[in-house]
């Protein structure tokens, strides 16, 4: 199933744990669950990241272009059905080549193509680009936690929100996923 409806940051933070300052995708363009996505970001001129890094030549820091291809990734992984309300981490980075600055102004493409897929490890190819250059590709390797640290919810349909879970609900939750 191809999700082409574009989707912003609320619909976002429905699938992934990241907050600001740390989300750092504001729209899915095109969502394959479990297969792949196609993600944008725009970099702002008051990015956090842009205020010393560096001064008087603002740069986007490569590793948060290799994070933002992951988040993107992520999407596709943790909207599948039995990854819903869960973790995927980095396991690595391979291949990892950055041919172009991401500056200010810059709208970055973010797409992630999962490759394999083998129980909670998984892999994609991923690649970033400006105005359709190549800015970054890498080899992403994820594991995905085998059970649920947030409550289940699908990419449209209910709010995770940011409350703390208590540890006894917390608790309860993790042995009713197992």
């Amino acid at each position: 199933m191809t999700v082409a409806t574009p989707f912003g940051r609320e619909a976002i933070e429905e699938i992934l744990p990241h907050r600001e300052p740390f989300l750092l995708i504001d729209e899915v363009l095109e969502l394959r669950p479990g297969e792949g996505a196609l993600a944008r970001k725009t970099v702002r001129e008051d990015e956090w990241y842009l205020r010393g890094h560096f001064p008087g030549r603002p740069v986007m820091p490569g590793v948060l272009i290799v994070e933002a291809l992951a988040q993107t990734g992520a999407v596709a992984v943790l909207s599948e059905e039995e990854n819903r309300g869960r973790l995927a981490l980095f396991a690595g980075i391979d291949e990892c080549r950055f041919k172009r600055l991401v500056e200010p102004g810059d709208v970055l493409e973010l797409r992630c193509d999962l490759e394999r897929v083998r129980g909670p490890i998984g892999r994609g190819k991923a690649e970033a680009r400006v105005d359709g250059e190549l800015a970054c590709r890498a080899t992403l390797t994820f594991a995905v936690e085998t059970h649920s640290v947030r409550p289940r919810s699908g990419p449209v349909e209910g709010v995770w929100g940011n409350r703390e879970v208590p540890s006894e609900e917390r608790q309860a939750r993790e042995e009713s996923d197992q």
